[in-house]
Order: C-alpha cells, then structure tokens, then sequence
C-alpha cells in the first residue's frame, strides 16, 4: 500500500531524512539507512524490509505502483513533477532521481547465525574498512559467493551507509549484518563454535590460497587497504593466507581480494562435494573370478 504526496514544499518534516542525505551518522543514530537507483529500491521494495517512504519523479510513479501496492505497510510516496525539485532537496545531481528510506533490521547473534546456517558455513569480517563504496562491493562479493553472514568491526563503515548500500546494489537486504563492538572478541567467539578463522593478509609468508583449507565452517576476515587487520584481530585468528603475488605487486583492493578468496573457497566446497558424490570402484578382490581372468 501506499500513500501519494506531492511535494508542494521542500521543508515538510517527512523529507528530513532526503534533506540530510549528508548526515550518514544521523540516520544511522535514528535506525534507518536510504537506498539509492533504480535497481536498488526496487530490490527493496521486494524485500521484508520495512519501508518508510520513496522520492520519484512524478512520471516514474507508474513503474514502481505494482510494488507499492504489494506492501504491506502504507508507504508514503513523495513525488514532484520534476527532477531538478528532487535534486533540490537532496543537494546533488540524481543519476535515476528514485530514493528510499527505511528501517535498519535487527541483527542477529553469531550464536543465532550459526544456528541458522548449514555447514560448511562460510562467514566475513571486514576490519576497518572506512571506505562505505569498498564495504558496498565486499557485500556484493559475500551474496554472489554465498556467504551466509558479514561480521563488520567497530572501525569498519555501515554496510548501511547510502554509499554502501547502493554499490552493493541491493544485495545488502540478502545479507545478515552483525555490527560488532570487539571483532577479536567475536573471532575467540567464532572459534568456540568451531569455525576457523582465516585472515586474508597480503603480508604473510605462513601459506598461500591454494594451500588453506577453506572446506569446512571457516570465517574470512578482510582488513583495510592500507594497514590491514589490526593486530588484535590478526593474533586471534587460527591462520593467516595470502594471494600469490609478485612481490613488487600492491595488495589487491579489498572487493578484488574478496572476489578471489571466496571463488577459492566456493572451488573447493564444489570439488570436494563431487569427490563425495563419486562411489568408490570395488577392489579387484572383490570381483567375480571371471570379471578378473576375463
């Protein structure tokens, strides 16, 4: 369902949160996050997550009107007969000028996740990624590889931060988020449950990708460009992998190194699920005496 006003004034306290697209932390302090484009909100629109309210151009109203009326909840629909008064309001140019607010969802515990899940269970942790656009592609990364969770530290940006959620391009509402307050804390905790804890460390010489053991529960942690893991994080986790590399090579960005090792992980799983899947030969002592001399 939903709800059409024509924005006859940009100061209507409903658009405050449109106004303020610049203050991510105040969104984030009152529980709700904007999602941005085409593709984005209308990947919303067909989540379970609760939706507040939608900015369009009044000529695009009858393209999203079969998603707004399968909702459950009354949305209020802002609408203006031209771009240039969205654009206005937010206070930059819109590419697709189609926007979005709604509610953060709950998070789940690591206990809950685990529970939730099957193994092999494939988990991430991102430390200390301040950049919301390389959270948004890491996101992006965990969906298509199937990773049943993202763990992201207290110095990592919001996977909910516009930025972020429109360069996951939607897949964010696929993915549980745990927002953690102490990763090293919740790595000693991944491992209690008995999922091994692998770094993702350019600057390793304990073992490379092709090496690590990624077919049982495993949680990856990716760090930030520039320092990496934190060494709190780094000390608790059972063992840290590295890309091969030329030497002379930067470290890979953290969406490209993600892509990387979750292609490995999902390679592995695949192979060792059609090794089990292959029924062992009879030995040959088994055989009738005719199939042997024959």
């Amino acid at each position: 369902m939903f709800h059409l006003q024509r924005i006859a004034s940009l100061d209507l306290p409903e658009l405050a949160p449109y106004r303020t697209l610049k203050l991510a932390h105040e969104h984030r302090e009152r529980g709700f996050f904007v999602a941005e484009g085409d593709k984005v909100v209308h990947r919303l629109l067909a989540s379970d997550l609760e939706v507040i309210s939608v900015l369009l151009p009044e000529h695009r109203l009858a393209e999203y009107e079969p998603a707004l009326h399968a909702r459950r909840e009354d949305i209020l629909v802002f609408s203006a007969t031209e771009k240039r008064i969205l654009e206005e309001l937010v206070g930059f140019e819109l590419f697709q000028g189609v926007l979005a607010v709604a509610k953060v969802p709950a998070q789940d515990s690591l206990p809950a996740v685990f529970k939730k899940t099957q193994p092999p269970r494939l988990l991430v942790a991102a430390d200390g990624l301040t950049n919301a656009e390389n959270v948004g592609v890491l996101v992006r990364n965990c969906v298509a590889f199937g990773a049943q969770a993202l763990i992201v530290s207290q110095t990592t940006a919001s996977p909910y931060l516009r930025r972020a959620v429109r360069n996951s391009m939607g897949t964010i509402f696929e993915l549980p988020i745990i927002e953690s307050k102490n990763l090293a804390a919740n790595v000693a905790e991944l491992k209690q449950l008995g999922i091994r804890c692998i770094a993702a460390h350019a600057h390793t010489d304990q073992r490379v990708l092709d090496e690590a053991d990624f077919t049982r529960d495993c949680c990856i942690i990716f760090g930030s460009e520039g320092s990496g893991i934190s060494p709190a994080v780094l000390a608790a986790c059972d063992e840290a992998v590295a890309i091969p590399m030329p030497p002379d090579v930067d470290s890979l960005n953290v969406g490209s190194a993600a892509a990387v090792f979750l292609y490995e992980a999902n390679r592995q799983r695949k192979v060792r699920e059609m090794v089990g899947r292959v029924t062992p030969c009879a030995p040959s002592s088994a055989l009738p005496s005719t199939a042997r001399t024959a």
